[in-house]
């Protein structure tokens, strides 16, 4: 009875060491499946990675983050915004040369001579374009001239008086000289050499007004000039751009 024990024993015994030896190897497995799994995800980024279309490691082809879109959306916009009011309301600016052809202006009395003639210039040259029909920005800046050089007269008369200076009422003897040519011409003809003598015109005045304004110890003198020059150079934008559409 015993002998017939101890045989079936052992078999017990080896087969419980046989099933703790089975149980450590899955727990080993589950173990290296885990780190399989882990390893597979790494390797399927590695994949994905290396399957992109070429070129997606560029900067430009990454996609941006909100607040880069954001940025770069609000830099366009403000450049928009800028060029539209550039070219809607034709104001580009065209700084005078202070070192470029000027009128005379050797003293304050003679650049106030000059400047009244500048603006006589301008508003008669106008009055003869509207007279002659032009159209479009011709007309537009006809009527501008008439406007914007009308006030600088008025106000520049105001300083003269007060300096004992009687300013002239008319055109210098240069642009009463034109005046047979111009009338001469019609149609886009006239409007072409309207807006060319405009361009030439300003940026004469304007580079009278800078000069000037370096030299004059007068206050009045410094005054006005600060205020009138912005609107003649914005008129010289207006007639360069005009006349660059006209070529």
């Amino acid at each position: 009875m015993k002998r017939s024990f101890l045989p079936a024993l052992a078999v017990c015994l080896c087969t419980l060491a046989s099933c703790g030896d089975a149980n450590k190897s899955t727990s080993a497995e589950g173990g290296n499946a885990s780190d399989n799994t882990m390893t597979s995800s790494a390797t399927g980024g590695d994949t994905a990675s290396t399957t992109m279309p070429a070129g997606s490691e560029n900067p430009e082809n990454q996609p941006q983050s909100a607040g880069t879109a954001q940025g770069t959306g609000g830099n366009g916009a403000a450049r928009g915004v800028n060029d539209g009011n550039a070219v809607g309301n034709n104001t580009a600016m065209v700084q005078g040369d202070p070192t470029g052809p000027t009128g005379p202006h050797k003293d304050d009395k003679e650049f106030m001579m000059t400047a009244a003639h500048s603006d006589q210039n301008e508003i008669q040259q106008s009055k003869m374009a509207l007279a002659k029909g032009v159209t479009g920005e011709a007309k537009e800046m006809a009527n501008k001239m008439i406007v914007d050089h009308t006030k600088s007269t008025t106000e520049l008369k105001a300083i003269a008086t007060k300096k004992g200076v009687t300013l002239p009422t008319d055109m210098d003897a240069e642009h009463k000289a034109l005046v047979p040519t111009m009338e001469k011409l019609s149609g886009k003809e006239f409007e072409a050499k309207y807006i060319s003598q405009m361009q030439a015109d300003h940026q004469k005045t304007a580079n009278t007004m800078r000069a000037h304004e370096q030299m004059t110890q007068d206050a009045d003198l410094k005054a006005f000039i600060a205020k009138t020059v912005p609107v003649v150079e914005m008129h010289l934008g207006m007639a360069q751009k005009g006349s660059n559409m006209k070529m």
